[in-house]
């Protein structure tokens, strides 16, 4: 099976060791997951879909992966009670459900240690608080949108309201969008590059309109491990994982540098 691109740093263990004050004492200190923000307030973009296959992508690497489901339909939730054991491990967080001693926990407190990329799947209508909140909880956002004039001018909207937000004026994140179940050559579509372009926010990629991610998804699947799936469409995430896989070694250094 072919599988995407991987930097060599993807390999390495998220775990470093630190000098302790005391001779021969070796401290292990975790390194802070990457998060990946994927979000959209327009529902029916392909969020989940683009959630579950990235997490698919990370798990295939073989780097430590959770997948938050923030959404109350709990799509992601779904997909990963489908997922074969045989398959790369995801630890999946359902952040809807509410403890009745402590109310909704913190996902945080609930993924592995070990844990290098965190994907996070949101739910349709995110504005205001939770929108600045899942931003504050994140190193880079990812937006599908589809090519019509509908979602064009809600995702106007959306990006505005993610710039504007308190977490993001404080703390700017990396922004990209993805075009979702889109054909090239359409006037919507190039609609949609001259409006990316007017913003300044890099689009990345473009998903076809293909039933593999819908034959994948009701399998626990992303088309990674799907074994009969076709060079194409793994080519089509390969900008999106050097995408982030650049954001990552920033976001990296970023924090070394402040330690």
């Amino acid at each position: 099976m072919a599988h995407a691109s991987a930097t060599g740093s993807d390999s390495a263990t998220n775990a470093t060791r630190s000098p302790s004050k005391d001779a021969g004492v070796r401290v292990i200190r975790h390194e802070k997951p990457f998060r990946v923000l994927i979000a959209n307030a327009k529902g029916g973009c392909g969020k989940t879909t683009l959630a579950t296959n990235l997490a698919s992508f990370f798990a295939a690497r073989q780097l430590p992966t959770a997948l938050i489901d923030y959404d109350p339909q709990a799509s992601a939730t779904d997909w990963l009670a489908a997922r074969d054991r045989a398959l790369p491990d995801i630890t999946g967080v359902s952040a809807t459900r509410r403890s009745q001693t402590q109310g909704t926990r913190s996902w945080e407190m609930r993924v592995p240690s070990n844990t290098a990329m965190i994907v996070i799947d949101t739910p349709a209508g995110l504005t205001g608080n939770a929108l600045s909140d899942r931003i504050r909880h994140s190193d880079a956002v990812i937006i599908p949108v589809l090519p019509s004039a509908i979602d064009i001018r809600a995702a106007t909207t959306f990006i505005r309201d993610v710039m504007l937000s308190p977490s993001f004026r404080q703390s700017p994140r990396a922004i990209a969008v993805v075009a979702n179940r889109t054909r090239k050559n359409t006037l919507v579509y190039t609609k949609l590059t001259l409006f990316l372009k007017s913003l300044g926010i890099p689009f990345i990629t473009t998903l076809r309109d293909t039933q593999r991610y819908v034959r994948t998804s009701e399998l626990g699947q992303g088309i990674i491990d799907d074994q009969q799936v076709e060079t194409q469409d793994l080519a089509h995430w390969d900008a999106l994982l050097a995408w982030l896989d650049d954001t990552r070694a920033r976001v990296e250094f970023c924090r070394r540098l402040t330690r």
